[in-house]
């Protein structure tokens, strides 16, 4: 056994762990060995079976050692001796009275060794738990007349990126107690038709560039104060999306086996890819981070929301259970809301998830995720205009648009019998989102009835028995009976074939 290995796979290092310059292996052994030497120092007389880890080497070696004579004939010795007088106190102590508080000794022995190498244990391979990153933003106007109107911009950026809960914001890096973990740095710029704020975002700790980047908003024709707004809702939702830069390098750089913020922000990302094996990591990783902090709200909502990909009883009981203890533990949680709001959808209380939904809306209205969920619902209730308003504006920037809302859009395209544009919204959805395999494969089917055989053999690989699937498919998902039909016709002309009578058929 080498100490590279103990390193990885016992105490959890990265996979860069070197035991020449780090020697957590020998002195996680050393306390071993101590405890288990002080253990049959005392107490080795009373079992037969040793074990040892000799120096040097990280192997477990077990001995046989027989108890003594001495020691058997006073345990018989003791058997045969009556109870100690129990009405005199003065009475001297018998064999079995000092057998007992030996053995009572063991006991206490045995278990202070069992904790002493739980602690060991745990502190080897205790998880890191990565909490939010600390972000120092620096924002400053190049023209010294617009820098009243530079500091109302700010102030409202820092407002919209502490609704995001992604991030802990400090003014400038000599407001930090410690070395933030990113510097971000706006220049404010301004004309008579724009406001602009150039961004760049660098890791303090390596000093690297990892983003930078230019919004602008039209100021022609439209309030200061408007146009204030508009741009400190682009530089918020730049920087605390969770697929903004920052949240992404977090997900990324953090160790393997880390629990905590970055629990949420792969769950986060695997619920949007819909990449079963990184909902699977993900999901572990957010039972072990509630387990450890059962009061974090924004894992407890990320874990309701990442157990409804399933579609069992079970994990949805859990899901509304666990969105209830995010909400409970912070109401003003924009995640913990949208998941309460998934696990009423799911549980078919489509009007209470919209008005949780609005919730989240009202505490973060910056969040795509929440616009996209919102947009979800309201769809699937009838609200086609609502929808695509709620669609259009978790899709301001092209690459943060969550999958939810590129399958409304296509959702609503296909609707409005613009084939082509559904197509083309649908392409963009992740191949792994059923929804939009249908879509791609019922838009074609309407364009090229031909040339959509290929795309319906790929979602009937996708989804075996696509035509008895169909049915619970839409049901899940709560569309208007119109809608089902439509979306049937097209898959009929792409091949599929339908059963006369079945769900969407009959309307």
């Amino acid at each position: 056994m080498k100490a590279y290995s103990i390193g990885i796979d016992v105490l959890g290092k990265t996979s860069n762990f070197d035991p020449a310059h780090d020697p957590i292996v020998r002195i996680e052994m050393s306390r071993l060995r101590s405890l288990l030497e002080d253990h049959y120092e005392a107490f080795g007389h009373q079992t037969d079976t040793w074990m040892a880890i000799p120096r040097g080497r990280y192997v477990a070696e077990f001995t046989s050692h027989q108890v003594s004579a001495e020691n058997a004939q006073q345990t018989s010795t003791a058997d045969a001796m009556p109870a100690a007088p129990t009405s005199n106190e003065d009475a001297p102590p018998t064999e079995s009275g000092g057998l007992a508080r030996v053995l009572r000794l063991a006991v206490s022995a045995a278990a202070c060794l069992t904790a002493g190498i739980g602690v060991v244990i745990w502190f080897g391979t205790a998880p890191t738990s990565v909490g939010v990153p600390t972000v120092s933003v620096g924002f400053d106007s190049v023209e010294p007349a617009l820098r009243g109107d530079a500091s109302l911009t700010r102030d409202m950026l820092l407002t919209a990126l502490a609704q995001f809960r992604t991030l802990t914001v400090v003014l400038g890096p000599s407001q930090a107690r410690s070395t933030p973990d990113y510097r971000v740095e706006i220049k404010y710029y301004g004309s008579d038709n724009d406001r602009t704020g150039r961004w760049q975002i660098v890791d303090a700790q390596s000093g690297h560039l990892l983003d930078a980047g230019v919004e602008r908003v039209a100021a022609d024709g439209r309030s200061p104060a408007l146009v204030r707004g508009e741009l400190a809702t682009a530089l918020a939702t730049r920087l605390g999306s969770s697929k903004g830069t920052i949240s992404m390098n977090e997900a990324r750089a953090s160790p393997d086996g880390a629990i905590g913020n970055v629990c949420t922000l792969r769950a986060e990302a695997a619920r949007d890819d819909l990449d079963a094996v990184e909902i699977a990591s993900a999901t572990r990783c957010l039972k072990r981070t509630v387990s450890t902090h059962p009061k974090d709200a924004s894992a407890l909502a990320s874990l309701a929301s990442i157990l409804l990909v399933g579609s069992d009883t079970a994990s949805l009981l859990a899901s509304s259970d666990l969105a209830a203890q995010a909400v409970a533990q912070d109401p003003l949680s924009d995640r913990a809301h949208i998941a309460m709001a998934r696990a009423l959808f799911a549980a078919g209380k489509l009007d209470a998830a919209i008005a949780s939904a609005n919730r989240a809306l009202a505490l973060n209205p910056n969040n795509p995720d929440v616009s996209g969920t919102l947009a979800t619902l309201l769809f699937s209730g009838g609200y086609w205009k609502a929808a695509a308003e709620m669609a259009d504006d978790a899709s301001r920037f092209p690459d943060l648009v969550p999958r939810e809302a590129l399958v409304v859009k296509a959702l609503l395209a296909y609707r409005e019998r613009e084939w082509s544009n559904a197509l083309l919204i649908a392409e963009q959805v992740p191949r792994s989102d059923v929804m939009g395999s249908v879509l791609r494969t019922a838009s074609l089917g309407q364009i090229d009835a031909q040339g959509a055989a290929k795309i319906f053999a790929e979602l009937q690989a996708q989804v075996p028995n696509i035509e008895s699937s169909f049915g619970p498919i839409m049901t899940s998902a709560r569309y208007k009976p119109e809608v089902t039909a439509s979306i049937e016709d097209g898959l009929r002309k792409a091949g599929a074939r339908f059963k006369v009578g079945t769900m969407a058929s009959a309307y």
